[in-house]
């Protein structure tokens, strides 16, 4: 047998792969070629090699290429069967005259030819192939040799087959296909481009098993992509627009390729396009908004401008998208125009280091809020068949984004699209597994078929509570959400998130979205405590919600790096109480106990008594656990001591309560231990506010702070209604 004919023979891989289409019937096709059941007849009583591959040869001289359909590839297959080609592979014997590679180039081709057959290619015998058909892809020869060439083609062809299969994706990354392709695609070789495919296909299919078996490698393609992206002067940057966001890993992408992204699009939205050009590029600047935040956005002029333009034209974008009836919305480039925008609010609201100057932020606010009017104008149209569509949670996550900064402007439309938002919320808390779903379509919908950088929240609730915690303070809009049921759902949310902190739960795992939440709910609470009170008497679920704060804040002030939450459910508590003091379960029952004494906890190890060097007398100063958190501690610290202050004629029981927890002595011992001047006068007022409310409560108080030498500590701070207090009998 001739080298010519091996390559003959191999032609047959060829006639596989060019009939996938063609399916006629067996009967047909052997109608037409008589004699191609007498050669199969011949391949399958082959005796040995030789013979075999002069019976492949009659077959491929027997039939055309488009006579192959795929009854005839697997009466091919059940002739040949997987030994034979196995042998081509692994053989390093080549006959007088043929290159080494030929004897594999036919292996490969017989695969080719029965990957075509789905199942096949998902046959053990092929899979456990992947790691020689990989190696091939990046084989160094002669670039010009059609055989080896035709090899490289044929393994491809194998490969993609199994992606195609329901593990496929996962047996090609366990058999370190992702980094021949990378090499292959970096070489440029022959077939480069099949291999960007199949990287995309797998990307697409499986991103963090990728990322995880082959990242230096991965990374290498995205320098080269991108340091391509920025060169292009042609309409090859618009088709990198769309490969890129694709080849973002999750976790940090390189600086150097965040340069010549951003410096890519600089140069693509700064131009006139028509919209296939700009919404790919749209889409990137997206992903990297999600990814990245405003991170790779260069800092200084060029930098400010880039992002104004990013944002007004997503407003723009927006706008057209939903404010012009009759036409259908692209809802991938608009929900990449809300990550645009979300990009946009950060910046906006940033204090310090923000990449925008002041005239900037103005324009932005203002072209900013007539795209949020578009989203609430397409909100107010959604019906109910609609609210479960992935763009209408997208829609409601921008909406939430931009109440929770600014609720003065649209005022007007906002109240009137509260009652959807209510509706919409308590919709999907009540279906709590879809609406986890829902994110991940809207990650999917927005910026690639993969979920990028942080989560996106799994439910509406948490998008809208900074929104709602900021409306609840205006009487207008918290009396629709009053109406509209919104309370018993928040408390019912909290509830439910609360769970989720509970002993029994690893709250080490935890996103820090649920504690913020939790503490948002909180906000929420202490708004109506204040402004409705009588909705606090007359609602069951704030009862219960009583009931949760009072068995859960013990347990919750002895949990390191939680202080801020904690506080949130202390001063909401005590504020409650002072509602539903005639509770009976608050009449000096063991939860309502434990409550008030872990409150106590938190309120008095705020401060200690601290020695300055030089001088003989301490100092009052934060504890070492409220110092780094006290500028978001102390109004909830201050509120709670008047809370406190307040239940103490309420409740009974609460003052001789107070005095076995020694309290209000070890208060005056540390009062005595510093110096007056370093307490601040709005700290002597809440104190005194305590220790006159206990004194007056009980004769025993009175007494314990006496031999505390309360009367004198009360003269060296000034605080006369204490002093007076503790004169009388």
């Amino acid at each position: 047998m001739s080298c010519c004919d091996l390559a003959a023979a191999g032609q047959l891989g060829k006639a596989g792969i060019m009939a996938s289409d063609c399916e006629p019937a067996l009967n047909q096709a052997e109608s037409r070629n008589p004699t191609l059941e007498r050669y199969l007849g011949a391949l399958r009583e082959a005796k040995n090699d030789s013979e075999q591959f002069a019976a492949l040869l009659l077959v491929t001289k027997a039939v055309k290429a488009g006579d192959i359909d795929a009854k005839t590839r697997r009466r091919i297959f059940d002739a040949v069967g997987f030994t034979f080609p196995n042998r081509l592979l692994t053989t390093k014997e080549a006959p007088d005259g043929c290159p080494d590679h030929v004897l594999r180039a036919l292996g490969v081709a017989l695969l080719a030819c029965f990957c075509s057959d789905p199942e096949l290619a998902a046959h053990p015998q092929v899979l456990n192939k992947i790691p020689i058909l990989s190696t091939f892809l990046t084989a160094r020869g002669d670039p010009d040799d059609a055989a080896r060439r035709s090899m490289i083609d044929d393994a491809y062809q194998c490969l993609t087959a199994v992606a195609g299969t329901p593990r496929g994706p996962r047996h090609l990354i366990a058999g370190g296909t992702v980094s021949a392709l990378c090499q292959a695609y970096l070489g440029h070789g022959y077939g480069f481009d099949q291999a960007l495919a199949l990287l995309v296909g797998l990307l697409a299919a499986a991103e963090t098993q990728c990322w995880k078996e082959a990242e230096p490698d991965l990374l290498a393609v995205l320098r080269g992509l991108s340091e391509d992206f920025q060169k292009a002067e042609d309409a090859s940057k618009f088709e990198l627009c769309q490969l890129l966001p694709l080849f973002l890993p999750p976790t940090t992408v390189p600086p150097e390729c965040l340069r010549d992204l951003q410096a890519g699009l600089a140069r693509i939205l700064g131009s006139k396009l028509s919209s296939w050009q700009r919404n790919p590029a749209l889409k990137l600047a997206a992903r990297l908004a999600h990814a990245c935040g405003s991170d790779w956005i260069p800092a200084g002029s060029s930098g400010s401008k880039f992002l104004a333009l990013l944002v007004n034209l997503a407003c723009v974008e927006v706008r057209l998208a939903l404010e012009e009836t009759g036409t259908e919305v692209k809802e991938d480039v608009v929900t990449a125009c809300y990550a645009l925008m979300e990009l946009g609010i950060q910046e906006c609201t940033r204090c310090e280091q923000s990449l925008l100057k002041e005239p900037q932020k103005v324009q932005l606010v203002s072209v900013m809020k007539e795209a949020i009017g578009a989203v609430i104008l397409y909100l107010l149209q959604v019906g109910p068949e609609k609210q479960k569509e992935p763009f209408v949670f997208a829609s409601v996550r921008i909406l939430g984004a931009w109440l929770a900064e600014e609720t003065s402007s649209l005022r007007k439309e906002v109240c009137q699209l509260l009652p959807f938002l209510v509706r919409y919320a308590k919709t999907l808390y009540e279906e709590a597994e879809e609406a986890n779903d829902l994110s991940q379509q809207v990650a999917t919908l927005a910026i690639s078929p993969t979920t990028p950088g942080p989560t996106w929240p799994g439910d509406a609730l948490r998008l809208l509570l900074p929104g709602w915690c900021h409306l609840t303070v205006e009487d207008g809009p918290r009396e629709i959400l009053i109406k509209e049921g919104a309370p018993s759902l928040l408390c019912k949310y909290f509830l439910q998130q609360w769970e989720l902190t509970s002993p029994g739960h690893d709250t080490s795992v935890l996103p820090d979205s649920v504690e913020i939440g939790l503490q948002t709910c909180c906000h929420i609470f202490l708004n109506l405590v204040v402004t409705a009170p009588g909705l606090i008497k007359r609602d069951a679920c704030f009862t219960s919600l009583m009931n949760t704060l009072m068995t859960s804040l013990p347990a919750l002030v002895q949990q390191q790096g939680r202080l801020l939450l904690a506080a949130n459910v202390a001063t909401l508590g005590l504020l409650m109480a002072r509602l539903l003091s005639t509770s009976p379960a608050l009449q000096g029952t063991p939860a309502s106990r434990g409550f008030f004494a872990a409150a106590i906890l938190f309120l008095s190890q705020s401060h200690v008594a601290r020695a300055t060097p030089g001088s003989d007398q301490a100092v009052l100063a934060l504890s070492p656990d409220y110092e780094g958190i006290w500028a978001d501690l102390q109004e909830l610290w201050f509120l709670g001591m008047q809370a406190f202050t307040g239940c103490v004629p309420l409740l009974p029981w609460l003052a001789p309560a107070a005095l076995r927890s020694r309290w209000p002595q070890e208060l005056l011992q540390l009062l005595s231990s510093v110096s007056p001047n370093s307490v601040k006068p709005e700290m002597v007022a809440a104190y005194q506010g305590v220790l006159v409310e206990l004194a007056r409560a009980n004769r025993l108080c009175r007494e314990a702070m006496r031999l505390q030498a309360g009367e004198e500590t009360a003269s060296h701070y000034r605080m006369a209604a204490l002093e007076q207090c503790l004169s009388e009998p």
